[in-house]
């Protein structure tokens, strides 16, 4: 009897939904961090790539010929592999996964060149394995000498049974993780239960709905957001508030500086000796028990965060998918009271859509890379060295008019943390992660970079009439390098100490207050808009804001991770569970129940008035006596 084409295509299409599906699974364990805490998370993660697979590849058996069923599979997989590929490589640096918004910001790909590569792994060619397996297997199986079609009433039933699967799939994770589709903030419970490529699929349905907030927007969503905001509005400290009053405002933000640093050392080297002088200050007021918030955009999220009081988006960098909205940034709020506002940075101008960003901030002047002469020996992978730039920087706000308000970004403590020689002042650490034992050369030579720039103040005679505030603007150590961790820390990174370990440090020095102290106030960057506007004797009252003033003793402690963590003095929600800060100890689920709702009632919040640029309908500086009203802004 002659052969068919039916068995063969069938046997074809079998061999590749289960290399595939093996192939995803295998590397579920081996490229990602996803804890699984049980055998029912364990056969979720198991069966979740299955359906997809079934469904995308079915698609085979509607193709008329043998060489079109094959291009299709072909295609299919290498399309399907760049997908998981490139979420692994992402995975190496920031510990997440690709977003929609991610995939469009090829304007940051040529300056993430160092990063990519470092990121590369030998092994990685096994990601295309399938590929070839399908390659091999349609030579192997060959063409059939009988055309035969498979017949309708067998595509149908494949296809309710994938279906079905799909159904027992999101019963099994709704079961194992409830309200698991409103809680999308947590990229790795999508993968987990959902796999990899429903969950971008859920990612494109998601990022569908924030565009379509705004052209459904018109302004009545603001009145629910505008009483929670002012209900926890902190009035500030009168002892406080203006005693920066008309002096400068500095604000440096400490590209990948994490807390675990200050007044610590690495095998005997003082791992930041000026900023460790700074935490006995008399003039600074530092804070040990502060955390960044960033999400995806990690720097740019930074500087969202402490320009708007916002919190970032899940799913992207905000500077990205929303730089043409309306916001009431710090920098308007401060140019509005006199002062000529700058952003320094020697990155080009376009990274992270700074140029049209920053305009949408209503920064008066970006001084960018070309602001900048970079000699021999200055540059770094990624744009200038912190002590040049400090140094050319310091010349710069020698001519600006003044008062003015400059934020600085660093950049030689990036991710890969690499050194020239002579820039090395300690030796490398002697862990399995060759990223650790950089990390501790860079942050030691910005230390050094900040000492100088302080000197320059001086010398400029810009010093005394200043407040200088210098902040972690995300972590550094990503969760891929807890085992090196750990050995450095001399104890198990759990996913308590993890969260712990968001920590960045928070400097406010004031020359000549002279009644600096270490604050252990629980805040996060969300708190910097409120905190530094007060402190320069600017009311904010009537801001839309979800921070609040650190130095108010109204301030609330409490901080929102942008992946659904939270810290609070008596807990901290962590890896799905609840630990009790004064035990250490996961403990009663139903203790942090309350500040969860918070959370995700913020962090909607929060994405409303992003998604849906509902600043642009918002006054924030109503005539005395009456009420604030909403208008589209002109």
């Amino acid at each position: 009897m002659a052969t068919t084409k039916r068995p063969k295509l069938l046997l074809l299409l079998a061999v590749a939904v289960v290399a595939s599906w093996l192939k995803t699974y295998i590397t579920y364990k081996t490229s990602f961090n996803m804890a699984i805490d049980n055998v029912m998370q364990e056969f979720i993660l198991f069966i979740n790539p299955l359906f997809f697979l079934l469904f995308i590849y079915g698609f085979s058996m509607y193709m008329k010929t043998w060489k079109g069923t094959v291009r299709y599979l072909l295609i299919t997989s290498t399309i399907m592999t760049i997908v998981l590929y490139g979420n692994v490589v992402f995975y190496r640096f920031y510990s997440d996964f690709i977003t929609l918004p991610v995939l469009f910001q090829t304007n940051n790909f040529g300056d993430l060149g160092s990063s990519v590569l470092s990121s590369l792994r030998i092994h990685d060619p096994l990601y295309f394995a399938d590929i070839l397996i399908i390659w091999f297997a349609a030579r192997k199986i060959g063409e059939p000498a009988i055309k035969a079609a498979v017949r309708p009433m067998f595509r149908r039933l494949y296809f309710v049974g994938t279906a079905a699967l799909l159904v027992l799939n999101l019963g099994l994770a709704e079961t194992e993780r409830p309200q698991l589709l409103t809680r999308s903030f947590d990229r790795e419970l999508l993968v987990k239960n959902l796999g990899m490529y429903n969950y971008h699929l859920y990612d494109i349905y998601i990022q569908s709905k924030s565009h379509a907030q705004r052209a459904l927007a018109d302004g009545t969503e603001l009145t629910e957001i505008e009483n929670y905001t002012s209900a926890n509005h902190a009035v500030p400290d009168p002892e406080m508030f203006g005693v920066a009053k008309d002096r400068n405002v500095i604000l440096v933000s400490m590209e990948s500086l994490q807390t675990f640093v200050i007044n610590n050392d690495m095998n005997g080297h003082e791992v930041t000796p000026f900023l460790n002088s700074l935490t006995q200050d008399k003039d600074t007021f530092y804070f040990p028990n502060f955390y960044h918030q960033t999400g995806l955009g990690k720097t740019s999220d930074s500087e969202f965060l402490v320009e708007n009081s916002l919190y970032p988006l899940s799913g992207g960098a905000v500077f990205f998918t929303h730089g043409g909205n309306t916001y009431n940034s710090m920098a308007e709020k401060l140019g509005d009271n006199g002062y000529y506002t700058n952003v320094m940075h020697p990155n080009g101008k376009s990274f992270w859509n700074r140029d049209m960003m920053y305009k949408a901030l209503d920064v008066d002047h970006f001084y960018d890379i070309e602001s900048y002469t970079i000699g021999e020996g200055d540059a770094v992978n990624w744009g200038m060295k912190d002590i040049p730039f400090f140094e050319q920087s310091a010349d710069l706000m020698a001519e600006m008019p003044q008062p003015f308000y400059s934020r600085m970004i660093t950049l030689t403590n990036h991710y890969p943390f690499t050194l020239d020689e002579e820039d090395k002042y300690i030796p490398e650490y002697d862990s399995n992660s060759k990223t650790l034992n950089r990390y501790f050369q860079t942050a030691r030579y910005m230390d050094e970079a900040l000492k100088s720039f302080f000197d320059d103040l001086k010398e400029k005679g810009l010093y005394d009439n200043s407040i200088i505030v210098m902040y972690g603007d995300h972590y550094g150590i990503s969760e891929n390098h807890n085992k090196a961790m750990s050995m450095y820390l001399d104890e198990e990174v759990t996913p308590l100490l993890s969260a712990e370990l968001q920590k960045v440090p928070l400097f406010i020095h004031i020359p000549g207050y002279g009644e600096g102290e270490t604050l252990d106030t629980l805040a996060g960057q969300i708190d910097l808009r409120p905190t530094i506007l007060h402190l320069m004797g600017i009311d904010t009252k009537e801001d839309l804001q979800f921070g609040t003033d650190i130095f108010s003793p109204e301030h609330d402690e409490f901080v929102i991770f942008r992946d659904g963590r939270f810290v609070t003095p008596e807990n901290i929600y962590a890896g799905e569970m609840c630990y009790d800060l004064s035990t250490r100890e996961a403990g009663d689920p139903a203790a942090c129940e309350e500040s969860m709702q918070k959370v995700q009632q913020e962090l909607k919040y929060s994405d409303m008035v992003i998604n849906g640029d509902l600043l642009r309908f918002y006054r924030n500086q109503p005539v005395p006596g009456q009420e604030l009203e909403l208008r589209e802004a002109e």
